[in-house]
């Protein structure tokens, strides 16, 4: 039997670290061409060296800009003859920030950067990889959070971009049809993953898994009392890829999150 995604080529973006990192290597693992996008060089390495010997491209640059994005998108093109799907993980977090400890311009400079950062930089993905992926008849799967449906992993601004995110996969699943499906997975807390902080409030050296801990937190808060990994999400990534086994499948969001702890 073949892998799942033999043939398939794929667009990972924020694919450095964390979860993004161990989705791409699971598409990897599954027989696809995988390009990424990485900012940070020395994950862009890490990521190399995982992935050796296997059909991984790496372009460096900012996921958030445009340009890079086109790039990448043609790059995967040339990689693997044609688009078939794009993973967005880029994030940034907020570390529990609440409205009433911020003055009025760090409030509209942090909503300013998490908005971009989080939001517009998958409509900016998924509006450049477009044609692409139609020629395709390809698939989106977009990196929402547990925040997306309760009031928990973050503050209101990382928490209302997630929600946001959750809308974007119902509006675009309706807008890209018939040709294109459109998904999310929503990870709850998870161990090994980095990303940082708002630079708008000086916490860009910050990342998530610096709170003493968290992990037990993290546990405990889940009906299976686990602290989910990155590879423990990649699985629903996957799935969602797969246009056999999720051929029927748009507008979903996956919570991979252990469940929630209703005590």
């Amino acid at each position: 039997m073949s892998p799942r995604l033999s043939g398939l080529s794929m667009l990972v973006i924020g694919a450095g670290s964390g979860i993004g990192r161990a989705t791409a290597l699971a598409y990897l693992g599954e027989g696809a061409t995988v390009t990424a996008i990485e900012r940070d060089p020395e994950h862009a390495a890490g990521l190399r060296q995982a992935g050796a010997d296997r059909p991984l491209h790496v372009v460096e640059g900012d996921a958030t800009a445009p340009e890079i994005v086109a790039t990448a998108v043609e790059a995967a093109v040339a990689a693997g003859g044609r688009l078939d799907q794009l993973t967005c993980c880029v994030g940034v977090f907020d570390h529990y920030v609440s409205v009433r400890e911020l003055g009025m311009p760090q409030l509209i400079a942090a909503a300013e950067e998490i908005w971009r950062v989080n939001v517009l930089s998958a409509l900016v993905a998924v509006g450049t990889a477009w044609p692409r992926l139609r020629d395709s008849r390809g698939s989106v799967t977009l990196t929402l959070s547990e925040s997306a449906f309760h009031p928990v992993g973050g503050g209101v601004l990382y928490g209302s971009s997630k929600w946001a995110l959750r809308g974007v996969v119902q509006h675009l699943s309706a807008d890209l049809a018939p040709q294109v499906r459109v998904n999310g997975v929503a990870p709850g807390g998870t161990a090994g993953t980095r990303f940082s902080g708002l630079r708008a409030l000086g916490q860009q050296e910050r990342t998530v898994d610096s709170r003493a801990g968290r992990e037990e937190r993290i546990a405990a808060g889940t009906s299976l009392k686990i602290t989910p990994t990155p590879e423990d999400h990649a699985g629903a990534f996957v799935y969602l890829a797969d246009p056999r086994a999720a051929r029927a499948v748009t507008g979903v969001v996956i919570n991979s999150d252990g469940g929630r702890d209703p005590s």
